[in-house]
């Protein structure tokens, strides 16, 4: 982490290179290692990190003919509201500008902003919220869910259900990409709720009512979903990362578990059980993407702790079946959980990290491997 911060220009000389999705992922490798250490500097350094994406993601690029705060709010508001217009990805090109083609190759290297990339960011700064104790972050988690839910949706498809896009503009006023992440509904769903919980944890500015639209609206989306189940690696981490998130406030009694959390963990498990069974993490590290595999190395460190809460606080999961049929859910998945450690040693061998595959993605690798390493704020352990 001190390698990759000196070398994104968080320390040192080196110009600034800021990445969303890297930069989450990274704040919550830096609380891991502060809460398995108490090291202050390394929550420092998570702070700056966070302070310095803020400065440069939510502002416009200094190449776009707009300036400022891309929320457009005055110099002195903005610094009190960073996140309120979202967050740039941090793509090398700029934005596609109105009325250009489409582009599909080009597209993944122009700027913009993604769901699933917003809420990678709450993430983090809810995790620094408890890190530090301050509702500060909570709120600006907040902002970031409020400003981004009204841009995202998208109108109602033939039979009624709410849609989102998946990529939005700088200033959110259009969709880049109009078609829906296939994951962004729950990955929603599972994070406003722990914003929430937050809230009434922590307190903080924000109004407690602000996410409710968003909520329902993804529940419905949720609710209508025929299957989350993917081949992805990467996405099956998300998927687990979800359904932790839901175990833990389930458990608490933050959320209603319902019928999704039970369909999310049968959709895990089956595209856990196809990932296992399709062997690529056998193959030469050369041909594979080390971050993919890693956010699915994240996902599975939460399986243990989603165990013991489904045994430990089965009434909180509807009847004794219900309870039952989760708990069976979790330990489909608790099978596998081997593969993580596999994938971990994999990319720590120099000999892989050698290969022009891991060299070309090496700052999100590098955030990844190390968030996977001390998962501590990934999972809440």
């Amino acid at each position: 982490m001190h390698a990759f911060l000196e070398r994104t220009g968080v320390a040192g000389r080196a110009p600034s290179r800021r990445y969303l999705w890297t930069d989450a992922y990274a704040v919550l490798a830096l609380i891991g290692l502060y809460r398995r250490t108490s090291r202050q500097e390394h929550l420092d350094s998570a702070l700056v990190l966070a302070n310095r994406v803020h400065h440069e993601l939510g502002r416009f690029r200094v190449d776009d003919s707009r300036s400022g705060w891309i929320s457009g709010l005055s110099e002195e508001e903005g610094e009190q509201r960073p996140t309120a217009g979202g967050l740039r990805i941090g793509k090398p090109e700029p934005e596609r500008p109105p009325g250009a083609a489409l582009d599909e190759r080009r597209e993944w290297d122009r700027d913009g902003q993604y769901f699933h990339y917003l809420t990678r960011w709450m993430v983090a700064l809810n995790r620094l919220a408890h890190a530090t104790g301050d509702p500060t972050w909570n709120d600006w988690a907040v902002d970031l869910a409020c400003a981004s839910w009204p841009a995202f949706a998208a109108p109602e498809d033939r039979s009624g259900a709410p849609r989102m896009h998946w990529k939005m503009s700088t200033d959110l006023s259009r969709p880049l990409v109009p078609s829906m992440g296939h994951h962004d509904p729950i990955d929603g769903l599972a994070t406003f709720a722990e914003l929430r919980a937050t809230q009434r944890a922590l307190g903080g500015q924000r109004s407690h009512g602000a996410l409710e639209p968003a909520w329902v609206d993804m529940f419905m989306m949720c609710d209508r979903a025929l299957s989350w189940a993917t081949a992805d690696a990467l996405g099956i981490g998300g998927l687990l990362q979800a359904a932790a998130t839901l175990v833990r406030l389930a458990a608490a009694g933050e959320c209603e578990p319902g019928r999704t959390l039970g369909r999310l963990l049968v959709d895990a498990a089956r595209s856990l059980d196809a990932f296992v069974s399709s062997g690529d993490t056998g193959r030469p590290p050369a041909g594979r993407l080390a971050f993919r595999e890693l956010g699915l190395a994240i996902g599975l460190h939460g399986i243990e702790r989603m165990k013991a809460t489904v045994i430990h606080s089965h009434s909180r999961f509807g009847s004794a079946h219900d309870a039952e049929r989760l708990l069976g859910s979790v330990q489909a998945l608790h099978e596998h959980a081997h593969v993580r450690d596999e994938i971990e040693r994999c990319w720590l061998d120099p000999a892989a990290q050698a290969a022009a595959a891991w060299r070309h993605h090496e700052d999100i690798n590098t955030a990844m491997l190390a968030a996977s390493l001390v998962p501590d704020a990934c999972t809440l352990q």
